[in-house]
């Protein structure tokens, strides 16, 4: 009821047989779809890492299996309700642009072209922006850490494509922001350029799509012939609609979840996480070799003692716990196998790279 009664209250139509959604809702539903991808993520890595001889393929192949889940799940939402998984979390559907007059309840699903380019349209791009992300960033680290440099005509074109991928990222930001901003000023209809190439846009769900989405109850059609095929196609499409509910529910209850996660780790909590999960920093090693060829530590943390200059890829060594720039204890280590500071004995194995959070 007090779903209805918000359905009820809430702004006049648009003209166009629906209600507005605000840029707020809009945005809302992305951000719960953008959270969905790393969560998921994250629990395929620890699973890998805790046993990776049976989750290590889960891990390497975790895009592909995301893709193929979300292919599942917005397929079920776009065929029974009009809007992919986060538009019905958020009491929104999908109507087709230019449409005339009042338009279908959410329950009647999407015509089949706007249907599939939105199907098309949810699974592909993400996973292709990934990909892509990915690549990137697996150059840079190429470009940052190789001590072989590559051939000059292939590092020439992946020097020009880490330079450009900039300027692509921010014309796409950009072109989502000035759809958004035509949005808010009620110039367009869509919030997204990716609902104006799949024709539709976004309206709130109506008291009427409500109760015809509890009243749609499968019923199996009478008078086909029970053939072998129309058996089997129907226990696929039974077994494909079991899967994809089984992930919403699952989904939609995990939704608080991320949410209570998204505020646990936020900017301003972290003085109180620090303050609960804080432990006393050890000390540095006992032993520093002074002698002739070791180094001095610097006053300032940011510095790499080989080089004295602020670091570039921190890079720790296991046996001391002293961090240097990579290229400096790379070469210091492969030249004398020990610390730089300490005088430990040490191998090239021993560098560890450390990550921070911007990273």
């Amino acid at each position: 009821m007090a779903e209805l009664g918000a359905h009820l209250t809430a702004p006049p139509a648009d003209g166009g047989g629906g209600q507005r959604p605000s840029v707020f809702e809009a945005v809302a539903q992305e951000s719960l779809t953008a959270a969905l991808r790393p969560a998921l993520r994250h629990l395929a890595k620890v699973l890998a890492e805790s046993n990776p001889g049976r989750f290590g393929c889960l891990w390497r192949w975790f895009d592909e299996a995301y893709a193929v889940l979300e292919l599942l799940l917005q397929q079920h939402y776009l065929a029974t309700c009009s809007a992919s998984f986060s538009e019905n979390f958020y009491s929104l559907k999908r109507v087709p642009l230019g449409g005339h007059g009042r338009p279908a309840l959410a329950a009647a699903g999407l015509p089949k072209k706007q249907h599939w380019q939105s199907l098309l349209l949810l699974v592909l791009v993400p996973y292709l922006k990934g990909k892509l992300e990915r690549l990137v960033a697996s150059l840079r680290e190429e470009d940052e850490y190789s001590i072989h440099p590559p051939s000059s005509s292939w590092k020439r074109f992946y020097k020009a494509f880490l330079a450009a991928y900039p300027f692509v990222h921010m014309t796409w930001e950009g072109w989502f922001l000035i759809q958004q901003l035509c949005y808010i000023l009620g110039k367009a209809q869509h919030h997204s350029p990716l609902l104006r190439l799949a024709g539709v846009r976004l309206v709130r769900l109506t008291a009427e799509d409500i109760q015809s989405l509890e009243r749609k109850v499968p019923v199996p059609a009478s008078g086909q012939a029970h053939s072998i095929k129309t058996r089997v196609q129907s226990a696929a499409r039974r077994a494909l609609g079991g899967i994809a509910f089984s992930l919403s529910s699952g989904l939609a209850v995990s939704v608080f979840f991320l949410q209570f996660l998204d505020w646990w780790y936020s900017s301003e909590n972290q003085e109180t996480i620090k303050s609960l999960t804080a432990l006393p920093t050890p000390p540095p090693p006992v032993h520093l070799d002074h002698g002739e060829g070791s180094v001095l530590l610097p006053k300032l943390k940011t510095v790499c003692p080989l080089c004295r200059k602020i670091r570039v890829n921190a890079t720790a060594l296991s046996t001391s716990g002293f961090v240097f720039c990579y290229r400096c204890v790379y070469s210091y280590v492969k030249a004398h196998q020990r610390c730089p500071v300490t005088g430990y004995a040490t191998e090239l194995q021993h560098l560890v790279k450390l990550y921070s959070p911007e990273s």
